[in-house]
C-alpha cells in the first residue's frame, strides 16, 4: 500500500509544509521516505516544523534519499556540517557569507561531480534577527518563459565560478583572496538543464559569471534578469526558523539564500547533503 503524507502548499510555485510525521516515523519508515521523495519532486521544498530531528537521525534519514557527504563538517557526527558564522564552530565561516545571495549548491565542483541532489537542514539555534532562508523554483522559472525565449536560451552555455559569488561579499578582494578563489576549477553548464525525465529548469545564481559567445556585460545582464524573474515576489518561500525545524529541498530545481544576520549571532543550523547523480546537461 502506498504511503501518503500531508502537504500544505506554502507559496505559489515552491514549498509545502509536511504535517503528521514525527522524527521517529521519518527515520524508521521507509515508505515515508519514499513519500517524502515524491513530495520533494512536486514541491521543491518541504518544511517540518518543530520536528526536533537529532543529528544521528538526520544522517540516517538522509541516507534513505541517497549517498550522503561524510566530509568533515566541524561536528562530532559524521555527515553533519555546522552552518554558522562562528569561526570557533566552523573555520570556513567567511565563505558562508556568500550564501546571503541566491545560489544553487554544487555549480563549481572540485572534480566535475553533479550538483547535490538534496539538502536536509535543521535548526539548533536561531538568530534574534535575520537568518531566514528563502527558496525559489528554477523549474517554475523555466515554465514561465515564452516559446521564443525557451528556444533562444536553450542553446546558451554559462561559465560558473567561485569568484563570481565571492565578489558579492568581497568586491575589492586582496591578491590572496583572488588566488584562493581562482584555484577552484570553473565549470561550464547549459543555461537550461534538461533532466532524464524531460523536465527543464534554469541554472542560475550568483555563481553564474558570463555567457559563452555573448558580450560579457550583455550576458551578465541576461543572467541577472533571469535570476530576478526566478526570485520575483510571489515566487519565493521565506522560512522563518524556529529551534527544531527541519527543511529539505531539491537542490537541483531550487535556488536559495539566507537573509543576513550578525557574525556574533548564535544561529546554528545542521546540514546534511545528499550527493547528486545527474549531471547538468
Amino acid at each position: 500500500m502506498t504511503t501518503t503524507i500531508g502537504c500544505v502548499p506554502l507559496a505559489a510555485t515552491v514549498g509545502a509544509e509536511v504535517r503528521g510525521v514525527d522524527a521517529g516515523r521519518l527515520v524508521r519508515d521507509g515508505a515515508v521516505a519514499e513519500a517524502v521523495t515524491a513530495a520533494l519532486d512536486r514541491y521543491g521544498v518541504l518544511v517540518f516544523r518543530g520536528l526536533h530531528l537529532g543529528p544521528e537521525d538526520q544522517v540516517a534519514f538522509a541516507r534513505r534519499l541517497g549517498e550522503i557527504d561524510y566530509e568533515r563538517g566541524h561536528h562530532p557526527v559524521r555527515g553533519i556540517y555546522r552552518v554558522t558564522l562562528d569561526k570557533a564552530k566552523n573555520a570556513s565561516a567567511d565563505y558562508l557569507k556568500a550564501t546571503f545571495a541566491w545560489h544553487m549548491d554544487g555549480c563549481t565542483p572540485l572534480h566535475g561531480e553533479p550538483p547535490q541532489k538534496a539538502t536536509v537542514l535543521s535548526a539548533k539555534e536561531v538568530a534574534a534577527g535575520g537568518g531566514e532562508t528563502e527558496f525559489a523554483s528554477t523549474y517554475a522559472a523555466y515554465e514561465a518563459l515564452g516559446d521564443e525565449e525557451r528556444e533562444r536560451l536553450g542553446s546558451l552555455r554559462v561559465v560558473h565560478t567561485l569568484e563570481a559569488s565571492q565578489r558579492r561579499v568581497h568586491p575589492d578582494p586582496t591578491p590572496e583572496q583572488l588566488e584562493r578563489w581562482r584555484a577552484r576549477p570553473t565549470s561550464t553548464h547549459p543555461l537550461v538543464w534538461t533532466r532524464r525525465t524531460g523536465r527543464r529548469s534554469l541554472v542560475v545564481g550568483v555563481h553564474a559569471d558570463h555567457v559563452i559567445g555573448m558580450d560579457v556585460s550583455e550576458g551578465r545582464a541576461l543572467l541577472e534578469d533571469l535570476l530576478a524573474r526566478t526570485t520575483a515576489p510571489g515566487r519565493v518561500y521565506r522560512h522563518e526558523w524556529s529551534v527544531g525545524d527541519t527543511v529539505i529541498w531539491d537542490n537541483t530545481g531550487v535556488v536559495h539564500r539566507a537573509a543576513p544576520y550578525p557574525p556574533d549571532s548564535p544561529r546554528e543550523l545542521l546540514r546534511t547533503t545528499v550527493f547528486g547523480d545527474e549531471p547538468i546537461r
